[in-house]
């Protein structure tokens, strides 16, 4: 058994004694991958990559030759009227939809490339054949920074947690383990499956918080152990959570009132503390799931 104040008060004691190396690590993953529900990385996190009918809605600003109104309208008629059908669903069905799409959008936030895809999609339905193959290139190009950069540098973060707790003023050469042949591509792919894998689920509704719960622990095993294969890294996180993914949940929650003070400083305490501290937690949550399932 575990408790959320004994995890709690080793993380702040990781931080503390790591403080600035640890916020500068949760600064840079935040910057290029999006981890902490923040990125600047444009090639999919513009605007228009978060909208699945951008190319549609805008076809003006974004399209400057001319288009066949009769075409954008037909375009228009395939799709389903999602005010039309919400306004017939009762109340339950109401909030499965709504329940939908807020999984969607929060699984997506970080790997808006999809919507990408979707864009050059609907730019080939319009005959744009030039602007459909430029979203496929920025999803391609997307894609491969995720696999190659983003999900290696989440791990190296974890990696550099769990290093920390063991040592003081640890430094951030440590994660340099992830990015070494043999392990850099391995990491790359397995988190590439581990994400689009939670994206199926979530279509099932339920299936995506599960199975997000279910993988928590993949990044920590990867950080540990760069070489671990695809099939054990998913079956020892699927192991490691059984029985814990409600407490795992609650301490997410645990972190609210965190957050909404964090509002206040226009998101800065999330870099300058929340961050590191959430992962110093999670992290010290995986060594002990770990030691159990050493023990058993």
């Amino acid at each position: 058994m575990w408790k959320r104040k004994e995890l709690k008060i080793k993380a702040k004691q990781v931080v503390k004694k790591n403080y600035w190396t640890a916020v500068v690590v949760c600064f840079l993953i935040a910057l290029l991958t999006g981890e902490f529900g923040t990125s600047i990385i444009g090639i999919w996190q513009a605007e228009d990559s978060m909208d699945p009918n951008y190319v549609i809605h805008n076809k003006n600003i974004i399209i400057q030759d001319q288009i066949k109104e009769e075409k954008i309208q037909e375009v228009k008629e395939k799709k389903p009227n999602t005010d039309k059908i919400k306004l017939n669903l009762n109340t339950t069905e109401l909030k499965m939809w709504d329940m939908i799409a807020a999984n969607l959008n929060n699984i997506t936030k970080s790997h808006k490339y999809i919507f990408k895809i979707w864009d050059a999609v609907e730019s080939f339905n319009m005959n744009q054949i030039t602007l459909g193959i430029e979203f496929l290139l920025i999803a391609l190009i997307a894609i491969i920074f995720t696999v190659v950069i983003a999900d290696p540098l989440i791990v190296a973060g974890k990696r550099y947690f769990l290093k920390a707790r063991e040592k003081n003023s640890t430094k951030m050469g440590i994660m340099g383990e992830i990015f070494k042949k043999g392990n850099w591509i391995n990491v790359g792919i397995i988190m590439f499956f581990k994400n689009i894998y939670t994206l199926l689920w979530y279509l099932t509704i339920i299936g995506g918080m599960i199975k997000t719960y279910e993988y928590r622990m993949i990044p920590y095993i990867l950080a540990e152990n760069p070489k671990t294969k695809k099939k054990e890294a998913f079956y020892l996180s699927k192991k490691m959570m059984k029985g814990n993914k409600w407490k795992t949940f609650i301490l997410d929650l645990s972190f609210v009132g965190w957050n909404f003070i964090s509002i206040f400083t226009f998101g800065l305490l999330n870099i300058l503390y929340i961050n590191p501290y959430k992962v110093a937690t999670t992290v010290e949550l995986y060594i002990i799931l770990k030691n159990n399932e050493i023990r058993e």
